[in-house]
């Protein structure tokens, strides 16, 4: 009887992990297909707003790959203002 009950529990444990496990990988899935979107959705504002340079490029970089960067922001980086304007924004030639 005692066994049964170990039995019973272990069992409805796996279950639970089972589908703890089902939840998290389509929440991965679901995430990943979000990224997808917001690159598309900043390609898109960039090249409606002619704005293709270095730090353009660098974010649609950042969104395609599955690294995080805790350093990614902030964005645009100032440090990169010393770039020639082709090097940074196509929008800046003047």
């Amino acid at each position: 009887m005692l066994f049964a009950a170990n039995a019973e529990r272990a069992t409805l444990l796996q279950i639970v992990q089972a589908g703890a496990k089902n939840m998290a990988d389509e929440t991965v899935a679901q995430l990943r297909q979000k990224i997808a979107q917001a690159r598309e959705v900043i390609a898109h504002l960039m090249d409606k707003a002619a704005f293709n340079g270095a730090e353009a490029q660098r974010a649609l970089d950042y969104f395609d790959s599955d690294a995080f960067e805790t350093d990614f922001l902030p964005w645009p980086r100032h440090a990169d203002e010393g770039l020639r304007p082709e090097e940074l924004n196509a929008a800046n030639d003047d």
